[in-house]
């Protein structure tokens, strides 16, 4: 299990992919069509066979192929036919079309269609965006046919149309559709969300007129439907703000007639510029399809211990705050007519006391008042009942936005329990500021809690938060997919996520030299967000339709880069799963991670909302129903009694594994063919050797801790020996991982003022040597003896050899609904299992699981759901946890050897 990477040849990995930068080139990265940063054929590049011009055919009509975004759509194929030298005509007939290569463009309602349609033996599904591409012939000649259910859809068929001009060095005259195509989403809603925190670094892309069309028609082109623009959400409190640009966001925005309410230093024009550009991103956006919504995630006027804060709010008292700021909503909306919805912070954090339903209605007012049907979006944590029924009576659509994993990002399926911290307790009274999120309504800080009620009349749209990875380039095909059913669960509407780099600066730490944090200048892309355009295609194609093809992302990605990035993209999504000492984002950056220290608990770090003792042995998973603690872990070996949950060492394993595999395919790349370097093929490698390196620290990590945990509970000195030799082999990949980023990106990379937030790897390195050198004291100091020699070396054997759990090969047919108040049987066969429990739960992260033994006949095993239990408005969901008669344990379904398997079963209700 140990790295089988000398560490010095991690230090000089730089300067070697540097050195051989030809070669990474020739691994296929942005498949050979794409310079630097751009989305056309790099010179040189294979010329498409089109020897005759290609026609556009739109129906003047049809309304779905003249609506504006199909309209943009269209265009956009035009310019990329135009950029790759191909000449192209718009025209209203098939018959007005010169020979050559034609596309015909038009609504599935229309004749055309249904006759192309009906001749393939196709239907396109009744769903909003669907859509289809099929070769056909149509008067005598080939035709491609784009066509969809609405116009959002068709500029999807049209855009595909596009990347595959841009991506495709050889493309043929038919587009190389060679076989209709026919899609469908997978999801409602696949959100994109960007965030002004930083006056220094956030002033530049927000008022760059050009880079907003290129982002946009990327968004739309990789089919995410809607974009939020959020402003105010870079400080949890309106306490010690430094930075308070769009804070509160009205007044940097318009002046309201009947309020003298202003911004301190914030010139008119500047302000009125602001508006004119929230009015040109917006409309940009609705041109291309896209849902524009705002995120308003403050309400909060006054900075209270702020005395270096760069504006203040003048004008607004207490009396005028809620009529203020219903009448700025109304006025704002009015203004920018292509907001589509409106993102809320309901709960304290807002700078509004949670219970206050009357301010909220008052605002509410403002949407409802504007003119046109707005969707009010409330982030869920505190929400309550009461809450809600205030958005359902404004008669506007309404959804609610929880938190998935957290604040961070996590395997995909939503996690089966939450923090015990998070869960209802007796003596939590619903009152003060934070009356319901700290209250009686604290399990829904970081899930869905009991949103997931069959009988909802709200929508529900799960936000992944950016804690887990933040500067580093992500992109694993398997997991987003995976996601795709994360965001349909139970119902749910889809997912919004926030974009690479948010919260760059924020807190008013904002540096000069841009977001993108690369010290070498050579590695900068033109605008910061192109660094992450295969996260971008993942996120948004496979949220989509996870069932599209390899090919669709391999234009930018070939096989070797994409199975290398995809094990390193599965690194810290693991480690924040099964290890989280924070679940707030200000707090753990796994990223750059904040070392807690193994032996000492009074010294955390920043992670104060982890159990006492505040230590990384005592540190919860942000899932304990999947995974163990390590001081749980190290209990189960030390008594011999596994519970069948995940433990850190079989974490450590994974980890391992996965910078195994991402280190193959990394160095793979190197004994290709050269071929002139691109700045796009070392970011991803660059950023894929030190996600390796960060697999190694952890797995070394979480094994040294295990074995700690095992001398300080028995004495068992070797196990101590081991702890110290294990930590110094993890400081030893975190000293070859800050070597070797150190000329990479800068030596202050800035996601807030706090210590955990802002620096580098190389300065984390110091806490990492004074906890070691405090184990080692320790140490010296000899733990009482409390179990014989011969226990202490059986657990520690657990933690050098490869952890193995039992496999049974389990029949087990699932029902597909159940009837509320009947109870639910279950059974399934296995051989070779001599116990079997049935854990299960409603779809509520405020219950804790029920646990029942399962009968057993022969190989079969059987529990019954009570019918009392079933009686409520939630889904079900269950797992087995099955034994072997050697003591071996495990759970069934669990997860698979990709990591994306959802480890639990869920059965939907029977509808009425």
């Amino acid at each position: 299990m140990s790295s089988n990477i000398d560490p010095s040849e991690g230090i000089n990995r730089r300067a070697f992919i540097k050195q051989t930068g030809a070669a990474i080139g020739a691994a296929g990265i942005l498949s050979g069509c794409a310079t630097q940063d751009t989305h056309h054929a790099a010179p040189g590049a294979a010329t498409p066979a089109f020897k005759e011009p290609v026609s556009i055919v739109r129906d003047p009509s049809d309304a779905i192929a003249t609506s504006a975004p199909a309209q943009w759509a269209i265009q956009k194929l035009v310019d990329s036919l135009t950029a790759r030298n191909i000449n192209c005509k718009v025209v209203d007939r098939i018959s007005d079309a010169p020979s050559g290569p034609c596309v015909v463009t038009t609504g599935s309602d229309s004749q055309i269609a249904r006759e192309v349609l009906a001749g393939a033996k196709l239907t396109i599904p009744d769903s909003p965006e669907s859509l289809a591409l099929v070769p056909a012939s149509v008067s005598n000649r080939n035709v491609i046919l784009a066509t969809a259910r609405d116009a959002r859809g068709l500029v999807y068929a049209l855009t595909e149309l596009s990347d595959r001009v841009d991506h495709t060095p050889s493309l043929a005259p038919n587009f190389d559709v060679t076989e209709p195509i026919v899609e469908q989403p997978a999801n409602k809603v696949r959100g994109m969300m960007r965030a002004f925190t930083s006056d220094v670094q956030d002033k530049a892309w927000y008022n760059d007129r050009d880079a907003w069309k290129r982002y946009l028609s990327m968004l739309v082109s990789e089919r995410f439907n809607r974009f939020n623009l959020a402003f105010g959400v870079g400080y949890d409190f309106a306490r010690n703000v430094k930075d308070a640009y769009f804070y509160f966001a009205y007044p940097f925005l318009l002046a309201v007639p009947g309020y003298d309410v202003r911004v301190t230093n914030l010139p008119d024009e500047e302000r009125d510029n602001n508006l004119k550009m929230l009015r040109f991103i917006s409309d940009e956006a609705a041109a291309r399809g896209l849902h524009f919504q705002l995120g308003i995630w403050t309400h909060a006027y006054i900075w209270t211990d702020s005395p270096g804060v760069n504006y203040t709010i003048e004008g607004l008292t207490a009396d005028k705050h809620a009529a203020y700021s219903r009448d700025a909503l109304k006025l704002l909306l009015q203004s920018c007519p292509s907001i589509s919805g409106v993102t809320f912070r309901i709960h304290g954090e807002s700078g509004v006391a949670e219970g206050n339903y009357d301010f909220w209605k008052t605002v509410f007012d403002g949407a409802v008042q504007c003119g046109r049907p707005i969707q009010i979006d409330m982030h869920a944590k505190g929400m309550d009942q009461a809450m809600i029924d205030v958005a359902l009576g404004t008669g506007l659509p309404v959804s609610v936005s929880p938190k998935t994993w957290a604040e961070h990002m996590g395997l995909p399926y939503h996690q089966a329990g939450i923090r015990p911290v998070e869960l209802p307790r007796p003596n939590r009274a619903d009152q003060g500021f934070f009356s319901r999120s700290s209250g009686s309504r604290s399990f829904l800080r970081y899930g869905y809690g009991d949103l997931l009620t069959e009988d909802r009349k709200y929508a529900v749209i799960h936000r992944t938060w950016p804690g887990t990875q933040r500067l580093l380039l992500w992109g694993d095909p398997a997991f987003a997919a995976a996601y795709a059913s994360f965001g349909n669960f139970c119902g749910s509407d889809g997912l919004e996520l926030f974009e690479p780099l948010s919260f760059k600066g924020r807190k008013g730490s904002g540096l000069p030299g841009g977001r993108d944090a690369y010290a070498d200048a050579a590695l900068k892309p033109k605008t910061d967000w192109e660094k992450y355009l295969y996260t971008f295609r993942l996120w948004g194609r496979l949220l989509y339709n996870p069932e599209t093809k390899p090919a669709v992302w391999q234009r930018l990605l070939t096989s070797d880069y994409e199975q290398m990035l995809a094990s390193a993209s599965r690194v810290l999504p693991l480690i924040t799963t099964a290890h989280c000492p924070s679940a707030a984002n200000n707090n753990y950056w796994p990223e750059i991670y904040t070392n807690m220290s193994i032996v000492d608990a009074n010294h955390p770090g920043p992670y104060s909302d982890t159990p006492n003792p505040k230590r990384f042995g005592a540190v919860s998973p942000l899932d304990p129903e999947m995974f163990l603690t390590v001081d749980q872990c190290a209990d189960e070996l030390i008594k011999a009694e596994l519970s069948g949950k995940y433990s850190p060492l079989e974490v450590a394993q994974w980890l391992n594994a996965l910078a195994d595999e991402a280190d193959k395919k990394l160095i793979s790349t190197w004994n290709t063919k050269p071929r002139p370097p691109f700045p796009s093929f070392e970011r991803a490698a660059v950023d894929a050797a030190i996600l390796i390196s960060l697999a190694r620290f952890f797995s070394n990590k979480f094994r040294s801790a295990v074995s700690w945990a095992i001398y300080a509970k028995t004495g068992y000195r070797p196990a101590g020996d081991e702890a110290t030799r294990l930590y110094t082999s993890a400081r030893g990949d975190w000293s070859v991982l800050s070597q070797f980023a150190a000329p990479i990106y800068v030596s202050d990379i800035t996601f807030g003022l706090e210590k955990q937030l802002r620096g580098h790897w190389q300065d984390r390195l110091p806490a990492i040597d004074e906890d070691i050198a405090a184990m080692q004291d320790r140490f010296k100091q000899r733990a009482g003896k409390t179990v014989s020699d011969k226990i202490g070396a059986a657990a520690l054997a657990r933690v050098t050899e490869e952890p193995k759990r039992p496999e049974f090969a389990v029949e087990h047919q699932s029902p597909k609904t159940f009837k509320r108040g009947q109870g639910i049987a279950l059974d399934f066969t296995a051989a070779n299992v001599a116990s079997a429990k049935l854990h299960y739960r409603r779809v509520n992260q405020a219950e804790a699981f029920g646990i029942l033994p399962m009968e057993a006949s022969a190989n079969r095993f059987a529990a019954t759901i009570p019918a009392a239990y079933t009686d409520s408005a939630f889904p079900m969901q269950y797992y087995f946890a099955l034994r072997d008669a050697s003591g071996g344990a495990t759970i069934w379904p669990g997860f698979d050897k990709t990591l994306t398997r959802q480890p639990y079963i869920v059965v939907r209700q029977t509808k009425a």
